[in-house]
């Protein structure tokens, strides 16, 4: 396993080959690499800004989506994490093409079953207020971009009946989600637990979670969508700055410093051992 330089990095998943591809065109100097298990990520530069983007496609489905992000957390270290694709719009004001920024996310399967019926049992992430903010700013100067800020709800289901049970459930507990999709709590899930690590999930519409689904999948809006969640997700990094002390950031290291006989390592994180030697000349 090839283990990246210390750097600011920001984790930047897909579920999708699209998804990805729309991400991937905007990360120039692009380098492979492959954790131990298997899981590969492309670690390139973003121009104009401080961060390496450590870009990876994970695939399908929440539970999937919180194993492999936790796997690449504790491997690469990010600042944030952000999830990007596409997904399909809730609300009649929220049209294909929109661009959703999770305030919150939700997990719509929670609940309890009951001789009474479905007790649900909600479970909500926060997005990463800083991250939020930075997408409020950067989202002011992009004229081509539609951006909506509210929940959005996550479900092993695609949804393409407005009139289904789920689509019915939905409306009844969870009537401020905007959008709906397949990965995003599970990566919000993982980032909460493993400590300091920003997030927040982005998604372009492409469907209107509806009958239509498939007819708006032929006119390329999943390509369309993607782009304009990339292009959303490239202005949000260059808003935000890499933590203070990151190697890369504009303001002075707060890491390690030798001062002449000692090395303080006072606001740093340090991995691995250090051997002291004690000047006997004195």
């Amino acid at each position: 396993m090839t283990m990246p330089d210390i750097q600011p990095t920001v984790l930047v998943l897909t579920a999708l080959p699209l998804e990805y591809a729309a991400v991937r065109a905007h990360v120039k100097e692009r380098e492979e690499r492959v954790h131990r298990d298997g899981t590969r990520v492309e670690v390139g530069r973003l121009p104009g800004s401080s961060w390496h983007v450590a870009l990876a496609e994970l695939g399908m489905g929440a539970e999937r989506a919180g194993v492999l992000t936790t796997q690449l957390i504790d491997w690469l270290r990010p600042e944030a994490v952000l999830f990007v694709g596409v997904a399909g719009s809730l609300k009649d004001d929220i049209e294909i093409g929109d661009v959703v920024v999770g305030t919150q996310v939700y997990e719509i399967h929670g609940g309890k079953q009951t001789p009474e019926g479905f007790l649900v049992r909600p479970k909500a992430l926060p997005g990463s207020h800083a991250l939020e903010q930075a997408a409020r700013s950067a989202v002011r100067d992009m004229p081509g971009v539609r951006a909506h800020f509210v929940p959005i709800a996550t479900g092993d289901v695609v949804l393409a009946d407005a009139e289904s049970e789920i689509a019915r459930f939905l409306r009844r507990h969870y009537n401020d989600a905007g959008a709906i999709e397949m990965e995003g709590s599970g990566a919000l899930r993982a980032a909460h637990l493993s400590g300091q690590v920003n997030a927040l999930v982005i998604r372009g519409i492409s469907d209107r979670a509806d009958t239509e689904k498939h007819r708006a999948d032929a006119t390329g809006s999943q390509q369309r969508a993607a782009k304009q969640a990339a292009a959303v997700t490239v202005a949000v990094l260059h808003k935000h700055r890499p933590r203070e002390g990151s190697s890369d950031s504009e303001e002075e290291p707060q890491g390690a410093t030798y001062g002449g006989d000692h090395i303080d390592f006072r606001g740093s994180t340090f991995h691995g051992p250090v051997t002291g030697k004690r000047d006997r000349r004195r």
